[in-house]
């Protein structure tokens, strides 16, 4: 199991919430047979900290985001989501083979499993060009059009970045690997 720990926002992983992370993680390698990746992001959000996990293993993905007054006590919260989660799944895909389901590629997300005939058709398509600009005329120009999010040319890495409003108000930048 390959554990990554960030910190954010200020908050300073411990040597023994590293620790306790570690060993109550480790619990969960019992439902994985290969090469398991788990992200842990720990910040302070205004007086309280939050506790991000995500899990991904053969395509499979397992998150879960707790926010508390104590870091130690979002790792009890977190870790049971992530279980039931993992359990869920698993339980599923038993159904699917004693079913007698030929589908061998389990795929992870409920809304993926839909027949073909039941997902929407797509109602309206937009082309434009990306002409490069900075994150402050993107943050500028979603103000202006009144949308949620905006696809830009990032023109200090030359990349394409999703500028999004999250739920609290404030910007999220996604940046794309390609």
């Amino acid at each position: 199991m390959k554990i990554e720990i960030v910190e954010r926002g200020g908050y300073q992983v411990s040597q023994r919430l590293d620790r306790i992370l570690h060993e109550k993680l480790e619990r969960l390698s019992k439902y994985f047979d290969d090469e398991v990746n788990v992200k842990i992001v720990c910040l302070k959000v205004a007086k309280q900290e939050k506790l991000e996990i995500t899990v991904t293993s053969k395509g499979l993905m397992y998150r879960s985001e707790v926010t508390s007054d104590n870091m130690y006590n979002n790792i009890d919260y977190a870790l049971p989501k992530l279980e039931k989660q993992i359990v869920r799944n698993r339980e599923k895909r038993k159904e699917k083979k004693a079913k007698g389901s030929k589908q061998e590629n389990f795929l992870p997300f409920e809304f993926l499993e839909k027949e073909p005939e039941e997902l929407p058709s797509i109602y309206k398509q937009k082309t434009f060009d990306l002409d490069p600009m900075l994150i402050d005329d993107a943050r500028f120009a979603i103000e202006r059009l009144g949308h949620d999010f905006f696809v830009f040319l990032n023109a200090e890495t030359g990349k394409i970045n999703i500028l999004y409003r999250r739920k609290d108000g404030k910007f999220g930048l996604i940046d794309l690997v390609y």
